[in-house]
């Protein structure tokens, strides 16, 4: 009676976190996406080279960020895992820490670019490498941001399945994304970016990674 009783109420608090969860995602989503627009400056000096195949990346992101939105969970909002409302618990609280560490990542991350802030990998005329701030933390800060966002939604509300697919599919375009970019600096600054990337990681804090 008592283990019926605990588990009633373990699936009371689940439920009522998952929902505050949801919309927690809903409205970090809109901050996070807004970071861009609103801190988001025209560039100061035209593009001295672009690196336009990491188009590919974002478009295999973009589908990542798809898959965990579309294939949600059934019924709505359950468990990650069917049945394990303690662990879910864990779950929700966890993602919704991400959502808050993403959107100071992503803020600090274009406020430390600048005007050198872009979608596409380029560089511009004059352009400086970054190495302060969340840039000490990872080299690609925005990836780690846009990583753990697209984490945060799948524990939130899609299925383990779609949310292990996702992540994958995310890392690839990710990885594409990266090589682009450690390519044109590589190039621009040479043993400068290459003693950064020595000790700083690429998209893991505290990671090889």
């Amino acid at each position: 009676m008592r283990t019926s009783s605990h588990r009633s109420q373990m699936q009371q608090i689940s439920q009522y976190l998952s929902i505050a969860a949801y919309f927690a995602l809903i409205i970090s989503w809109v901050v996070f996406l807004g970071v861009f627009v609103v801190n988001r400056r025209p560039a100061a000096a035209p593009d001295a080279k672009r690196m336009p195949q990491s188009f590919a990346g974002i478009a295999l992101q973009a589908v990542a960020v798809a898959v965990v939105w579309i294939f949600y969970r059934t019924p709505f909002l359950s468990p990650l895992f069917e049945g394990q409302f303690a662990l879910n618990i864990v779950l929700d609280s966890a993602a919704m820490l991400l959502m808050v560490s993403s959107i100071w990542f992503a803020r600090s991350a274009v406020k430390e670019l600048g005007k050198q802030f872009a979608l596409q990998a380029r560089l511009i005329e004059g352009h400086e490498l970054i190495t302060t701030g969340v840039y000490g933390i990872v080299r690609h800060p925005i990836y780690t941001a846009f990583f753990a966002m697209m984490l945060a939604t799948g524990l939130v509300m899609c299925h383990w399945i779609a949310l292990l697919a996702g992540a994958v599919i995310f890392l690839i375009g990710t990885r594409i994304r990266t090589s682009s970019e450690d390519r044109l600096l590589s190039d621009a600054f040479g043993a400068e970016f290459a003693a950064w990337k020595k000790k700083v990681p690429g998209l893991v804090p505290f990671a090889k990674w």
